[in-house]
């Protein structure tokens, strides 16, 4: 490291200390919830821009107004401090109005991913034990195709949010945009007794079993994460202004995005959802500088026509997930980035990484302790020496990376005991310790002078769940799922890598019933667009004799991935379900050869 870079680093000292301060734990019976800091901002910056979309501008104090009036709106609909919400809205003002204006009155939102219908749908509503469900114009599809068998009310429990003038609610739901439309402006009473520790929403996770589990996050966690975003990721300030286009029932979008911009009082440009095509024209017109990413959403834009003044925007500083190696140069040259904030973490987990020191090519660090742990992938399982404990990799080396569970840095786990304790590793590298399980594999990186702190990198995932546009997928739901077709009689679901692409697809590895001898690619096509929502369908299928397991009786997962769907390694029958297409289709040596260099669309 020369001597420019080592100054460049010792610059950000200030900032360190600072957020040193600032991130020291609060405690949980402090009075103080995300509804009170939309109101602080409301008073410190009244006629500062809050939120920007589509073409919709409303200030600070217009937005906790707004706020204000869908929280005294719940209170008059008889929602308690305690109640669970769910939520089913896309992108928009009043989809943070509902879930802030349910933190005011103390009441929890279920943030409800607007991809699922059917079984997964129901499951996430019925989980939470959700009193009501509001549901935007929008989303009137997605809840019909479930209420019957929710347990919710007809009528009273379901409350309609017009989406641009939407005509008037179906007769199973209330106006709940009238009832906003008259509601008092004032501050609920109960949104000052409310404390860091109360609830404010469940965030769906994929994890790696069974249906979606609803994560609890907290006040705390919530605005401790946001304030690293603002401070140590983002470094935003008033008269900044993001551009946010991810999905806001997801972490990234919600807490790093949405959250840095409360903390610090910026401006935030949100969008219903990417566009690569109008990303640039968004930018110069909104006057955004800082941008909110996952890494999918790079390569889509880095697949655009260059054009010579690509870097000429407003933006500067970015902070997200998932930018892989092969990306980060390129897309910090191309678009005139000089400040990538790279973060690690998960909804359900206790602590984040975060790339505070601008070292290319990283995830930054974390504040809590952490240790790569040995892994066997081809088993999928951790490794443990002959005391019975973990055992940590050398420096470089991909591990299983584990979070040291501990007061100031709690694992508040799910809605369900025994999906929370599978997620801990007890007695790991010493009797009685308590680790969280991220389900990644890290390894530490070089990246010279850092005050000391180690630096990460992310490797991969393991186990039952991969990442697919963005999605967690959980590959135990979608092969139940899939065993439910009559030409099914078992199957194996995992991820697999396909150029140019982040994260993995889904590939499933089938045996059909005994009286079967060719898949109904029909049939079968038409269970899989209907029960899955487009992220979770399987994009490779392969058609098996008979499924590999291990002495215990496990799937085996590991050569299958490797094999992945060359038809030169795998002899068995492949079949492909090509992007906006819905029937799958043979995988032929032609299909393939389009796949690997990047001309099928992925």
């Amino acid at each position: 490291m020369g001597i420019v870079d080592t100054l460049r680093t010792v610059a950000h000292l200030p900032l360190l200390l600072k957020l040193k301060k600032q991130m020291v734990p609060r405690a949980g019976e402090e009075q103080d919830c995300i509804g009170a800091l939309v109101a602080r901002n409301a008073e410190r910056l009244p006629d500062h821009v809050a939120y920007s979309c589509e073409g919709t501008r409303i200030t600070w104090r217009g937005f906790n107004d707004l706020t204000n009036r869908y929280a005294n709106a719940f209170l008059a609909r008889g929602i308690q401090p305690g109640d669970t919400v769910s939520v089913m809205m896309e992108n928009r003002i009043d989809y943070l109005a509902v879930i802030f204006g349910l933190n005011k009155v103390g009441a929890t939102a279920a943030l409800l991913n607007t991809n699922l219908t059917g079984r997964p749908l129901e499951h996430c509503i019925a989980t939470t034990n959700s009193t009501a469900c509001v549901v935007g114009a929008e989303k009137l599809e997605n809840i019909e195709g479930v209420r019957a068998d929710l347990s919710l009310g007809a009528g009273q429990a379901y409350l309609f949010v017009a989406d641009g003038g939407t005509a008037s609610p179906p007769d199973w739901a209330q106006d709940f945009s009238t009832d906003v439309a008259v509601a008092a402006t004032t501050e609920p009473a109960i949104t000052a007794s409310l404390t860091l520790g109360t609830t404010a929403f469940y965030i769906f996770t994929s994890g790696t079993t069974g249906m979606p589990k609803a994560a609890v996050m907290s006040n705390k966690r919530y605005l401790g994460t946001a304030s690293l975003s603002a401070l140590g990721g983002l470094r935003l300030k008033p008269g900044h202004c993001m551009y946010n286009c991810l999905p806001l029932y997801h972490a990234t979008g919600l807490m790093v995005g949405v959250g840095a911009g409360l903390v610090s009082g910026a401006a935030t440009f949100i969008r219903r959802k990417f566009s690569a095509s109008n990303f640039l024209a968004d930018a110069r017109r909104e006057g955004t500088t800082h941008f909110i990413y996952i890494g999918e959403l790079c390569r889509y834009l880095l697949s655009t026509p260059d054009k010579p003044d690509d870097a000429n925007t407003p933006l500067h500083t970015m902070m997200g997930n998932g930018l892989r190696p092969d990306v980060w140069h390129a897309f910090k040259k191309r678009f005139g980035f000089r400040r990538i904030a790279e973060l690690y973490g998960a909804s359900e987990g206790n602590a984040g990484f975060c790339n505070i020191l601008n070292k290319d090519c990283t995830i930054g660090t974390t504040l809590v302790p952490v240790k790569l742990a040995r892994y066997d992938v081809h088993e999928d399982r951790l490794v443990r020496d002959s005391a019975g404990h973990c055992i940590e990799v050398p420096a470089g080396e991909a591990g299983l990376a584990l979070i040291q569970v501990s007061k100031d840095a709690l694992f508040e786990g799910y809605t369900n005991a025994e999906a929370t304790e599978k997620k801990i590793v007890r007695d790991a590298f010493e009797s009685g310790d308590c680790w969280f399980n991220t389900g990644d594999l890290l390894r530490t990186i070089d990246v010279g002078f850092a005050f000391g702190f180690i630096h990460f990198q992310f490797v991969d995932r393991v186990g039952d769940t991969f990442r697919w546009k963005g999605e967690n997928v959980s590959t135990n739901e979608v092969a139940e799922i899939l065993n439910l077709h009559p030409q099914v009689d078992f199957s194996n679901v995992y991820g697999v890598s396909v150029p140019g692409t982040d994260g993995k697809a889904g590939m499933a590895s089938l045996t059909l019933a005994p009286e079967v001898a060719t898949l109904d690619l029909h049939t079968f096509s038409d269970h899989v667009t209907r029960q899955l929502p487009a992220f979770a369908r399987p994009v490779f299928l392969r058609v098996q004799t008979e499924l590999a397991v291990t002495g215990t009786f496990k799937l085996v997962k590991g050569d299958l991935r490797e094999q992945g769907f060359d038809p030169a390694l795998v002899k068995e029958p492949l079949y492909v379900m090509l992007p906006g297409e819905t029937l799958y289709q043979p995988l032929t040596p032609e299909v393939f050869a389009r796949i690997q260099a990047g001309e099928a669309g992925f």
